[in-house]
């Protein structure tokens, strides 16, 4: 089975959603606010890596005064990435592809960018929505964790000498970015707990052949509120209010009939 960041991810935050939407094909279409989003992403990142390729990207952003705004805005304010010096060594490559086997899981990675060379490699990711306010959850999120982990497990590098940067082209002002650095405490902790996310995984896809379904998320967890699989899950808020309610209720049989 191959997975990437985001399926961990989801594997992470709910097991039985990862069951409807990876196993079963449940996922209903994108809203067309995401549509919006995602067409918004996928149009930025073919033109960063045309860009990076060197193919002409004038013609692209003629019509599209916002594409052209965000890549203007990143060249002039991270220009010894975006325009690197012709006489480096350094590797380059967009949309770098990575695969890295562990227990019975491929494990695929795509790089925006990699820009690597003998002291150290940086990879680079673009993102179209404005920097997060809480630095710790991206650091957390299987992204950054299974880059990393992957650029080090499949290269000669050790940690230390691994990066890790975000650019959010829609900021504010200007694009901004958060670096994350690696060690080799990081590398083994995201070592164990790959190992024992995929561990759970085997086993609940073992049940699952058996007719036993993944396991939910606490009732009443956040996770729920959005989800749209609630209702399947028996996890809707009206039903659970419904439910909560009846336990208020009187037991019928248990009033006494009033004369009239």
């Amino acid at each position: 089975m191959r997975l990437s960041q985001g399926q961990l991810n989801l594997l992470e935050r709910c097991p039985r959603q990862f069951q409807h939407t990876y196993l079963e094909q449940l996922a209903s279409p994108a809203s067309l606010e995401q549509q919006e989003r995602l067409m918004w992403g996928s149009r930025f990142h073919l033109l960063m890596q045309q860009r990076e390729l060197g193919l002409p990207i004038a013609s692209l952003v003629r019509e599209d005064t916002q594409l052209q705004r965000w890549i203007s805005s990143l060249a002039s304010v991270a220009p010894d990435i975006l325009t690197p010096d012709i006489a480096s060594q350094a590797f380059r490559e967009s949309e770098h592809c990575r695969t890295l086997q562990v227990q019975d899981y491929l494990l695929t990675v795509i790089y925006d960018l990699l820009i690597a060379d003998d002291r150290q490699a940086q990879i680079l990711d673009w993102k179209t929505y404005p920097k997060p306010q809480n630095r710790r959850a991206l650091q957390q999120n299987w992204q950054t964790r299974l880059y990393l982990y992957v650029l080090a497990e499949t290269s000669e590098y050790v940690p230390e000498q691994l990066s890790m940067t975000y650019w959010f082209i829609q900021s504010e002002d200007q694009p901004q970015s958060l670096k994350f650095t690696y060690n080799n405490v990081q590398h083994e902790k995201t070592a164990q707990q790959l190992n024992d996310l995929l561990s759970q995984l085997t086993q609940w896809l073992q049940r699952y052949e058996h007719g036993e379904p993944f396991p939910q998320v606490t009732s009443g967890s956040k996770f729920c509120d959005l989800c749209q699989y609630a209702t399947r899950c028996n996890r809707d808020r009206y039903d659970e209010e419904v439910t909560s309610l009846q336990h208020l209720l009187p037991n019928l049989v248990n009033i006494q009939e009033v004369p009239l």
